[in-house]
């Protein structure tokens, strides 16, 4: 049965440490009845939003030997490492460099919602692996940024439609989602430009020799100061991955973009280089071996192509929907508190 209208408390059952029998409370649960409502809202609207814009679904693999965090200036995460029928592999972080490859074939760009891996401890704003909408579109930054905001409106105003009464019976406020489908344009800021509204304060603002980058409490207080809705763009070049377009001759910076709300974070974009020799001054730059992505380098070379794409933590997203303060509460199926070796009973999904 669906929650009672007259109920403003629906809150998760805190299952997620999968203590033993854990799930079956969960499966009974109404909290994870409305999470898996909005999740199927969050697919139909991203294919409707998506096709709508020329964009392809690709579907691909998940293993890959090219991550996108490589051990180089500007990765903040590592991969997982796995063996597949005999092969050593990786499973992806993100799907970008393939959605790049699909811009190959498919010219007007291509999206997916897959899985991603990091190796990473899960705490109320990551997990080790979640649930990534990524798109890879033919242009640069501009045009990237205004797919991505009428992206996150289109499904706001899809979980407006779908499901606003019961949030608002059953979270209390919808009033976040009626300001972001309702807004016209979100703030925008460079990095030098929100540190200047930081004042270069150590708590938000963290210089190091890789150069800049804004902290949890940044972001936040960007938000409080600037806008609900922010995007922060052009950080230093090796403060993020060598992917990164260039944004002049000096390679100070790169044309890429963090759109911040909610917990901070959620999308995370950038343009991406065009030709091959643009990318090895990247990896040399980023101190990065050519050889783990000759593939990507031969692509640029062979057929160069101004592309720009984002990814979006789908579990962020819903976070900052359903009003809460948690993401491990999120997943329908926890990866949380799994023992690392084979149990002697599998007793959980």
């Amino acid at each position: 049965m669906p929650p009672s209208i007259t109920d403003t408390s629906l809150t998760p059952p805190g299952t997620y440490g999968n203590a033993s029998g854990s799930f079956l409370k969960a499966m009974q649960s109404p909290w994870y009845r409305l999470v898996a409502d909005l999740q199927d809202t969050i697919l139909t609207a991203t294919v409707d939003y998506a096709r709508g814009r020329g964009l392809k679904a690709l579907y691909l693999p998940l293993t890959t030997r090219t991550i996108t965090c490589p051990s180089g200036w500007g990765s903040d995460t590592c991969p997982v490492p796995v063996t597949v029928n005999g092969v050593d592999t990786y499973l992806p972080d993100s799907m970008q460099f393939l959605l790049e490859y699909g811009c190959q074939v498919a010219e007007g760009g291509g999206y997916t919602i897959m899985p991603s891996f990091r190796r990473e401890i899960p705490d109320q704003t990551h997990l080790s692996q979640f649930i990534h909408s990524e798109a890879e579109i033919p242009g640069g930054l501009e045009e990237l940024i205004d797919y991505v905001e009428g992206y996150v409106k289109a499904l706001s105003a899809a979980i407006l439609e779908q499901h606003g009464g019961r949030l608002a019976d059953t979270r209390g406020d919808v009033s976040h989602l009626e300001r972001m489908a309702g807004q016209e344009k979100f703030a925008r800021l460079t990095l030098d430009e929100a540190a200047r509204v930081l004042r270069d304060d150590p708590a938000y603002l963290v210089s190091e020799e890789s150069g800049r980058s804004l902290t949890r409490a940044g972001e936040l207080e960007l938000m409080e100061r600037v806008g609900e809705f922010v995007w922060v763009t052009h950080f230093d070049h090796l403060s993020v991955p060598f992917y990164q377009a260039f944004e002049d001759e000096h390679h100070r910076t790169a044309r890429n973009a963090d759109l911040l709300f909610g917990i901070g974070e959620v999308v995370g974009s950038g343009e991406r280089h065009t030709t091959g020799e643009q990318v090895r001054k990247a990896l040399a730059m980023h101190d990065v071996p050519e050889n783990e992505y000759a593939w990507y380098v031969t692509m640029k070379y062979e057929k160069p192509l101004r592309t720009a794409g984002f990814g979006m933590g789908v579990e962020r997203f819903l976070l900052w929907v359903l009003d809460h303060d948690d993401i491990r509460d999120i997943p329908l199926v926890s990866r949380v508190a799994e023992p690392e070796k084979w149990p002697a009973s599998i007793d959980r999904p």
